[in-house]
């Protein structure tokens, strides 16, 4: 059969301009069409899609807009009925979205208002006999390929597993489509966000910074100081803009009446129970390099790694450079140089 590809996007928190996943998604459906010998729709759904879609102007594709007032911050009635009118003037059969939250609640309601199928999580998709979609199981440890006769299929793409669309803004064509909208019940008053030094989980960083119980451990003068390592973790934070990650030993260790990190949860978590990020860089402190904490890293680009331990887990092939120093005074001075530069 022949395959109709549409790709949903939406604007950032600003509106005027495509999210980084939305143009991670764009590019993995220019692959596919490729490799089917077909092209791509787009659909841009956006407070003004006209503004949003100045980024694909060398994209070659046909653009369909969704604008208005209503679709200036995620709502499921809106967004929903935004996806379905685009589907359905694109007559897709499969549907590739960036796995936003916004989009992520949405989705599976809209293939089902189309009859059709949703995946979640997808890192891949290609066309061989069918079109084949790849995603992975059991914390990162089964990768599954799936084929579905279902249609739409819609396919949510995990961030970070394609190369963002990248080319010069210009004017486009955008066709723009009238949507139905339903009663709404919902209003959004606004945005209520964490401050920026409170906020450590970044997906959008390009480092990953882990830390390991070994920061809340006995130091060389025989004393704990998990203050200082919070001022350092949390001031390098700030001054670099990465995302902070942490091993299971050390957010568990507030139930077992150890010192802490007060800023720490499980949502750091990074490993085999935890989360599996996808940074372009990642550098892990006061962390042996243990297995089940190294299947989080499977898909950092560059490792780097701190260890006291000239033995430990991270120099046994698992990182690209490791530093055999005192994470404390390493830290201490790559934060004096950030504050400095």
């Amino acid at each position: 059969m022949t395959e109709s590809i549409l790709v949903l996007t939406h604007a950032d928190e600003t509106g005027s301009t495509l999210t980084k996943a939305s143009l991670e998604a764009v590019t993995a459906g220019k692959q596919l069409a490729s490799q089917l010998g077909t092209s791509i729709t787009i659909g841009v759904v956006a407070v003004d899609a006209n503004s949003a879609a100045v980024v694909l102007a060398e994209a070659g594709s046909r653009i369909l807009g969704v604008s208005g007032q209503a679709f200036a911050q995620a709502r499921y009635a809106s967004d929903a009925a935004a996806c379905k009118a685009l589907c359905k003037i694109a007559n897709a059969t499969i549907v590739l979205a960036p796995g936003s939250s916004r989009f992520a609640r949405v989705v599976a309601g809209v293939a089902h208002r189309l009859g059709g199928f949703v995946d979640t999580h997808i890192t891949a998709v290609c066309a061989e006999e069918n079109v084949q979609a790849s995603r992975w199981f059991y914390r990162q440890r089964i990768e599954a390929v799936i084929s579905r006769a279902a249609r739409p299929w819609f396919l949510l793409l995990d961030a970070g597993t394609h190369l963002a669309f990248v080319g010069a803004n210009g004017e486009t064509k955008v066709e723009h489509v009238a949507v139905e909208l339903p009663a709404m019940r919902t209003t959004v008053t606004g945005l209520r966000v964490p401050a920026q030094d409170a906020q450590t989980i970044r997906p959008d960083a390009k480092m990953l910074f882990v830390a390991g119980a070994g920061w809340t451990k006995k130091q060389q003068d025989g004393q704990v100081h998990a203050s200082e390592a919070g001022e350092l973790i949390l001031g390098f934070l700030q001054k670099s803009g990465a995302s902070l990650g942490s091993s299971k030993s050390l957010v568990d260790q507030g139930g077992d009446g150890q010192p802490v990190l007060p800023f720490l949860t499980h949502m750091n978590q990074v490993g085999q129970t935890g989360s599996t990020p996808r940074h372009t860089k990642g550098l892990s402190t006061c962390c042996h390099g243990e297995e089940p904490h190294v299947v989080g890293w499977r898909f950092i680009g560059e490792r780097r790694a701190i260890s006291l331990d000239p033995n430990c887990g991270w120099t046994r092939g698992k990182a690209d450079v490791v530093y055999v120093a005192d994470a404390f005074k390493v830290m201490a001075k790559v934060n004096e140089l950030l504050q400095s530069s």
